[in-house]
């Protein structure tokens, strides 16, 4: 149960200061959610500025870790 919550935050795209430079597939699907339907996530994220799932930072591109305005490459896409 605790590791379900943890997910829940780690993958949660709703945060108010989630880089703008992170995607995930969707964001990319033009459908209203199901509500008949279990929600899932798929965790697959990667960042806009390295096309992969490692930031510019060389840390993981996640929600979880993209919502830090702390981050050095967060919003920007450069570290340093």
């Amino acid at each position: 149960m605790i590791n379900q919550h943890c997910d829940l935050e780690r993958f949660d795209t709703r945060h108010p200061d989630l880089c703008t430079a992170l995607r995930w597939k969707g964001q990319f699907i033009e459908a209203e959610p199901d509500p008949t339907v279990q929600s899932s996530n798929e965790g697959l994220f990667w960042c806009m500025h390295t096309q992969t799932c490692i930031g510019p930072d060389g840390e993981l591109a996640e929600p979880g870790t993209c919502n830090s305005k702390s981050r050095p490459c967060h919003g920007t896409g450069r570290c340093g």
